[in-house]
């Protein structure tokens, strides 16, 4: 009760010291599984442009007119996006809240349920704004070009993270078991990361795949990378930039809602 209460007269309000708490916890805690994490956010994303690249790139000299592996090595940027934010949200927050009682403990101080979740999504942003430089570090050493666009990618993958590590609370805040998140990886990420514009422009999809394509954060995400490390920014950057933002934002409060209906009683 006594949690309820405090959610309630401060929700809608954030206090430095709360929110710096959880990001301190969760740093600290970072530091005894940083290698795995790292391995596993950055190795899938580094095999999937190599095979790629150069597996399909053999047959594809230009896509786009861009090489193939340079076409692959900056789209695979959002793939390192949803590998380091959507799945570390969905399972752990999950394992936090079900099996460990971390956030139980976590409540009992002055910290309230949206601060919780705002300062678990900003971690999770803020590690897949560095992961996802990764694919174009890889990519610099097979044949692509520096270019000085390349320094707003961590702001682009910043905010995609975001909001997929949002997406990803709300999931865990809604499953009743973690058996329930192969629906989404199945029906709803990997559709979403193979029309994203990865591996191929959407301009020879179907109109209803394009369409759909032109919805999905991970394409939004894409772009933005590609007119970034490709200089070709324009107006519709602006607009991706804003669909980022309103998916982040969405996401946001969803995900607050999700887990207050877990948490607070």
């Amino acid at each position: 009760m006594a949690t309820a209460a405090r959610a309630a007269t401060r929700l809608g309000r954030f206090e430095r010291p709360a929110l710096t708490g959880v990001l301190v916890r969760e740093i600290v805690n970072f530091s005894s599984y940083w290698r795995s994490a790292t391995f596993s956010s950055t190795v899938e994303p580094t095999i999937y442009l190599l095979a790629f690249g150069f597996g399909f790139g053999s047959l594809v000299s230009k896509v786009a007119g861009y090489s193939y592996v340079q076409f692959v090595g900056t789209g695979t940027v959002a793939t390192a996006v949803l590998f380091s934010s959507a799945f570390p949200a969905m399972f752990g927050t999950f394992v936090k809240y079900q099996f460990q009682r971390t956030y139980d403990a976590i409540l009992a101080a002055p910290v309230d349920t949206e601060e919780l979740v705002t300062a678990e999504a900003l971690w999770i942003a803020t590690r897949a704004g560095v992961y996802g430089c990764v694919p174009l570090l890889v990519a610099l050493c097979f044949g692509l070009n520096p270019a000085w666009g390349m320094l707003t990618v961590p702001l682009v993958a910043f905010l995609a993270g975001f909001g997929w590590a949002c997406f990803g609370i709300t999931v865990a805040g809604f499953a009743k078991s973690i058996e329930n998140f192969s629906y989404i990886v199945s029906a709803v990420l990997t559709p979403l990361f193979l029309v994203a514009g990865t591996f191929f422009p959407l301009d020879s999809l179907p109109r209803w795949a394009q369409i759909l394509g032109e919805i999905n954060p991970l394409h939004h995400c894409v772009q933005l990378v590609r007119d970034a490390v490709f200089m070709n920014q324009s107006w519709i950057d602006l607009l991706r930039v804003g669909a980022l933002v309103v998916f982040a934002l969405a996401l946001w409060r969803i995900a607050i809602y999700a887990m207050e209906r877990k948490l607070v009683d």
